[in-house]
């Protein structure tokens, strides 16, 4: 994070930013913002995160945008100075998102099964084997008389396979497949990787661009990407307890806690750099993330400022 911007100036440009946004800028308005931008790097860069943050504000739903920096700018409505200076800590915070809304590509809205953020999902498949899907997940269903085909296309998914020794089951991502052997497991896919974690019987992975892949046994996990797998590690007992609702955390990086709370909630949330690094343990629902932040601002030094339930930073106390 670049720290290097006066408070003063950041403040200045909220406020700026408000006046933009209200309706009610004028001509001379926007040429006093040219001029105040003008004055300085500093004040260059201020404008060049208001900027970015009404940007950030723009990707979240409905008219949510206009609606805040209406609120922001009715004093009467609320404390326009507190609302200003919340504004002003998003701007310092710098321009990354932990976690943004997510406008799935077509292929995953015209998925045959679908999960909105913070949504799970029960599934029985015509052969009678269980899919549960978790949150902001989408993948489609290919059965033919030689196989049975998930292609997972984003998300998470946990299965339980039905018997079927005439047909192999096989879960297909952009980094390559995993393969039931009479088994339990979930499938998780991020940017680089494929998660597998292993309840029961087997499961093999192999990479989309190698012939060598690696057999996980029940109580193990492991990543794969396009080109290689991962040595097996022992099953995290924390790995599937977003099954019943949780999100269990033990010493974890608060960034890494909030990155995780994240995949369950529409919006921006944010983390300041000076707190990622706390460590967390406990059990946080996922069904209620908000009770989940306030369970975290009681038992940590940290606060949690909201300028809407779709824009959270997480700050310092």
């Amino acid at each position: 994070m670049n720290s290097s911007i006066d408070p003063l100036i950041l403040g200045e440009a909220a406020d700026w930013l408000v006046q933009l946004q209200s309706g009610a800028a004028t001509e001379a308005d926007h040429r006093a913002i040219q001029l105040w931008r003008n004055r300085s790097p500093q004040h260059a860069q201020a404008w060049q995160r208001a900027e970015a943050l009404l940007g950030d504000l723009r990707a979240v739903p409905g008219n949510l945008a206009s609606d805040t920096f209406q609120r922001l700018n009715a004093s009467k409505r609320v404390g326009r100075r507190q609302a200003l200076h919340r504004l002003g800590l998003f701007l310092l915070a710098g321009p990354v998102l932990w976690t943004a809304y997510r406008e799935l590509p077509w292929q995953q809205w015209s998925a045959d099964q679908r999960t909105a953020i913070g949504e799970q999902k029960n599934l029985t498949l015509p052969d009678g084997t269980q899919l549960l899907l978790n949150t902001g997940t989408a993948l489609n269903i290919v059965f033919t008389a030689q196989e049975r085909r998930i292609k997972l296309l984003e998300g998470e998914v946990l299965i339980s396979t039905a018997k079927d020794p005439a047909r192999t089951f096989i879960v297909e991502t952009r980094h390559g497949t995993a393969r039931a052997l009479g088994t339990r497991f979930s499938v998780r896919i991020d940017e680089q990787h494929s998660h597998v974690a292993v309840t029961e019987g087997a499961v093999e992975m192999l990479p989309a661009r190698s012939s060598q892949g690696l057999i996980l046994r029940a109580g193990e996990q492991s990543v794969f990407s396009r080109d290689i797998t991962a040595q097996a590690q022992p099953l995290d007992a924390a790995a599937l307890t977003w099954e019943h609702g949780m999100l269990l955390a033990r010493n974890m990086r608060l960034d890494d806690l909030l990155s995780e709370l994240g995949r369950y909630r529409p919006g921006v949330l944010r983390c300041h750099d000076d707190i990622a690094g706390l460590a967390v343990s406990g059990a946080f629902p996922l069904k209620d993330t908000d009770a989940s932040l306030r369970l975290l601002q009681d038992t940590l030094p940290i606060r949690v400022s909201s300028l809407t339930r779709y824009w959270v930073a997480i700050e310092p106390r």
